[in-house]
């Protein structure tokens, strides 16, 4: 994600592995999206601008390119692109779209370390999300202050197995999205990933892995997949290539799948394998010259093609 992202959302070598490793269980109810079946979606950043002119018409274009599942990046006061839960449930149902995930940013107002519980602000996050049918609550952030230090990690990730507890009760569970710098801090001699992944208590919490964000830090998706099987329950689908400065000012920047540096199939299918993948997200966030929607298009079209 490029820095205008992570302000947007503040307001708003693959390893060859032989054996596989099924998924966890993952909670479901009547109100979500059943985790059993794979399913191809593509996260609306990719479509930002379109979507804040002109949001139904956009929605609507995916839906005739094929899509059937999106992923929100824009909650903001109850609200999701100017639409209330209900309201935006029926108009994705409408155009025969669903929305198993969606990004809202944990931030320390979410958080009553008095009261030891969550604030009503983060409840309706979680109550919205059910509403909409969600499987995954996720953030694609931290609260920088926290992760600085090592006890302030443990802090962080205590609140979020709390915040899986909470998603549970309504069939659901907390999710995480990683940048770079989990891949470029250590604390106590461990690398900020590792720690993620080891202090998340994997019943609760499932882990969006990025594909691209991690590039330019040295961090390669098929590599944790094969050190951490069954734990990434979600993708973020990219391909990078370079570019002047780069969405996490690293050099790269997301392209078409299957024109970049990375091999995106390679590790999708690496991730279907052992690493538990349910969701295969598509993110693009840079066009080179092409439109967002006309990329979109692409991108649905060459995924399909990987047997996921």
């Amino acid at each position: 994600m490029q820095n205008s992202r992570r302000k947007f959302i503040q307001t708003a070598s693959l390893a060859m592995v032989g054996a596989s490793l099924k998924p966890s269980s993952l909670w479901s109810n009547t109100n979500t999206i059943a985790d059993t079946k794979r399913l191809i979606g593509i996260q609306l950043y990719s479509v930002r601008e379109d979507m804040g002119k002109k949001p139904l018409e956009t929605l609507t274009a995916l839906s005739k390119m094929g899509y059937q599942y999106v992923e929100h990046a824009n909650y903001i006061n109850r609200k999701f692109y100017g639409w209330g839960a209900s309201d935006f449930k029926k108009v994705l149902d409408d155009l025969g779209l669903k929305m198993p995930s969606g990004h809202t940013v944990m931030t320390a107002r979410h958080w009553d370390s008095v009261a030891k519980d969550f604030t009503d602000a983060w409840k309706q996050t979680v109550e919205d999300a059910a509403t909409l049918g969600q499987s995954y609550v996720i953030s694609p952030s931290m609260d920088e202050k926290l992760r600085n230090t090592y006890d302030g990690l443990m802090t962080q990730l205590e609140i979020f197995n709390k915040s899986g507890e909470l998603c549970k009760k309504s069939g659901m569970k907390f999710g995480y999205h990683n940048h770079d710098f989990e891949f470029k801090e250590k604390l106590n001699g461990t690398m900020v990933y590792d720690l993620i992944l080891q202090h998340t208590d994997p019943k609760l919490v499932i882990h969006q892995l990025d594909f691209g964000n991690m590039y330019g830090a040295g961090g390669r998706a098929g590599e944790w997949v094969a050190k951490y099987p069954g734990r990434f329950q979600s993708l973020h689908v990219k391909d990078e290539i370079k570019s002047a400065k780069g969405e996490m000012n690293d050099g790269f920047e997301s392209t078409i799948l299957g024109t970049g540096v990375l091999d995106p199939k390679a590790i999708a299918l690496l991730a279907k394998k052992i690493g538990g993948a349910q969701h295969f997200i598509i993110e693009q966030e840079s066009y080179q010259g092409i439109t967002p929607l006309e990329c979109a298009k692409k991108d649905l079209e060459i995924i399909k093609t990987w047997g996921i």
